[in-house]
């Protein structure tokens, strides 16, 4: 959700060569799992996975199967694992030699399914949980179309070309990018063949599927709606928790920015990116992780000044380290702010391998000079004393750092609950 493309991991394993699966519902998603392991074992080869958003953010019950013992432990061989150029070269080479086993397990694949119908010209080719949209919506159709469900990548060709000569127009519905769509219009397209899709503006190219908007593509009228008053309802965009550490913290970092005119917060992944939005309005730029640190970096060589920093406790030591390690061994005239609520907040409350004295520890082993690591508590009664050592440290032309330290106010609620 926060990408700045939609990301899709098909072209991952086009570009790798290696084999796919996209399930449609939890069941599958298990199953396909099971199968990608048999599979990894076979060809010796990564299977990806493929999950879409609507998938991943939500859940049902699955059946399980027997369980099985792990397989017995092995030890590669060294020339197949130490890529040296002549060994990078005959394992690809092995690579190009399974393509065809590949696409055979792609067309005899149990989770690709076609249904020929011998009445409708339509043909559906439908992937991942846009099989469940399509069935959500065909009977209403006058005459059911033929349908071909994809799972595999590479596509099942075989069924493909049943499909193809079975149907005169084609709609695919797929999530993310057109890619089967691409594949299948080629260069110079199909003759004879109506093709219907993203690429033709009868799905929308940028957001999700919807029930509707496959509805919309299958030529049915709307289903009823019950309308609404927008007045009725208020805007509730996402804040920050009522308590939250962070929040403390963006007001005594613009306080101490106040009088700077080209002061320039580089923001990161977490909680804390919610200080962009009013009545914070504390962060310019939230790229990717680590990005916050790096872009700060940049900024100050490039005459950004205060180039700040903000970053949680657990993205730093994700992806923060090093980016620190490249600053502080040049001296960037940039800061640091590590909030750190002693938690990776954001994805449920796992916990943090670095917080408090320790996260002034790594920063002076990457080569930040101790005296210009601060440490400071984020509460209301605080703020002023935080947004002057924020501005001292913002007046040093070097690099420095700000340790923001209050555990997250969620974490505190669940240990009161369990006492």
């Amino acid at each position: 959700h926060s990408s700045q493309n939609e990301q899709e991991r098909r072209y991952y394993a086009l570009f790798a060569r290696i084999f796919s699966l996209e399930p449609r519902n939890h069941q599958e998603a298990y199953e396909m799992t099971r199968v990608a392991f048999d599979l990894s074992e076979k060809y010796h080869i990564p299977i990806l996975l493929r999950l879409v958003t609507r998938l991943s953010h939500s859940r049902s019950e699955v059946v399980y199967g027997d369980k099985r013992d792990p397989n017995p432990l092995r030890r590669g061989d060294w020339q197949d694992w130490t890529l040296l150029p002549a060994n990078a070269r005959r394992r690809f080479a092995a690579l190009l030699d399974i393509q065809q086993d590949l696409v055979r397990e792609a067309n005899s694949s149990p989770f690709n399914s076609l249904t020929l119908s011998p009445t409708s010209s339509l043909g559906i080719i439908t992937s991942g949980i846009g099989y469940n949209y399509v069935q959500e919506n065909i009977n209403d159709l006058d005459q059911p179309p033929s349908i071909l469900k994809i799972s595999t990548y590479p596509l099942p060709l075989e069924l493909i070309q049943q499909l193809m000569s079975a149907a005169q127009e084609i709609l695919i519905v797929e999530e993310g990018y057109p890619f089967i769509e691409e594949r299948l219009r080629g260069l110079l397209g199909v003759q004879d063949k109506i093709i219907r899709g993203k690429l033709s503006g009868d799905l929308p190219l940028t957001g999700e599927l919807t029930p509707d908007t496959v509805r919309a593509a299958l030529g049915l009228a709307p289903l009823p709606r019950l309308e609404i008053e927008e007045k009725l309802l208020a805007s509730r965009p996402p804040q920050l928790c009522p308590g939250c550490p962070h929040y403390d913290t963006f007001v005594a970092l613009k306080e101490a920015l106040k009088g700077y005119s080209q002061a320039t917060v580089f923001s990161d992944i977490g909680c804390y990116t919610l200080g962009a939005l009013p009545p914070l309005s504390a962060i310019d730029t939230c790229v990717c992780m680590g990005a916050s640190v790096s872009m700060a970096k940049g900024g100050a060589e490039a005459g950004l000044f205060p180039s700040v920093a903000v970053i949680g406790d657990s993205t730093f030591t994700h992806s923060g380290m090093t980016p620190l390690l490249d600053a502080a061994a040049a001296n960037v005239n940039m800061t640091v702010v590590i909030v750190d609520n002693a938690v990776v907040a954001m994805t449920g409350g796992q916990p943090t391998y670095a917080t408090g004295e320790r996260l002034a520890q790594i920063c002076a082993g990457l080569g930040v000079a101790p005296e210009h690591i601060r440490q400071i508590i984020p509460l209301p009664k605080n703020k002023e004393v935080n947004s002057r050592v924020i501005k001292e440290e913002i007046e040093y032309p070097g690099t420095s750092v700000v340790i923001s330290t209050r555990e997250c106010i969620q974490e505190v609620k669940k240990r009161a609950k369990r006492r």
